[in-house]
């Protein structure tokens, strides 16, 4: 599945991972709504620096993804490794973080991937969406990549991404409790 949770004006839209030039064969798209302003959801993507927030067994070498925001991690600069595998290409606090592989050497593994989080205004709080990039690697293997990494790629990014909607939905509840408002409007 290349398009989970995006909409046909979010797919159409230019996103900063589109000025990396590769050539790339394939695009996935992944989107979810996030009730939490968007600087709050920005700082919970800067997290991936920490961690990947999707399957800790897996992905984090069986460590679990911090539950709180770290401090400095928002911090961002431009090759900074973030995931383990990508670097910091480009970013806007509150509007996108623009990674990649690959930046040195091609990834044998999945091959190039570059992508872009990027953070709409909702009728209520954030849209998150990203654009994926790849590019697998040549050869029947690139091949079976290219086959299988779209249903991977939805699973572990589906996963992400609900994770990091739990944690921003619950840090902009617990801000408006603290404050003593009404919820995010």
């Amino acid at each position: 599945m290349k398009i989970w949770g995006a909409s046909e004006t979010e797919v159409a839209q230019t996103y900063p991972c589109d000025a990396i030039a590769f050539p790339h064969d394939d695009v996935y798209f992944r989107a979810v709504a996030i009730d939490a302003p968007a600087q709050l959801v920005f700082r919970w993507l800067c997290q991936l620096r920490a961690a990947p927030y999707s399957y800790d067994w897996i992905d984090n070498l069986g460590r679990r993804s911090p539950p709180q925001l770290t401090p400095g991690l928002d911090h961002l600069r431009i090759g900074q490794r973030i995931m383990r595998v990508f670097r910091v290409v480009s970013f806007e606090p509150g509007q996108h973080l623009t990674i990649a592989s690959g930046l040195e050497a091609p990834s044998w593994l999945v091959g190039d991937i570059a992508l872009s989080y990027r953070l709409y205004a909702a009728a209520r709080g954030t849209r998150l969406v990203a654009k994926v990039l790849v590019a697998p690697p040549p050869g029947l293997y690139g091949r079976l990549v290219a086959a299988v990494l779209p249903i991977l790629d939805l699973v572990f990014m589906r996963k992400q991404f609900l994770t990091l909607r739990h944690y921003a939905e619950r840090d902009a509840r617990a801000t408006t409790s603290e404050a003593g408002s009404a919820p995010f409007q």
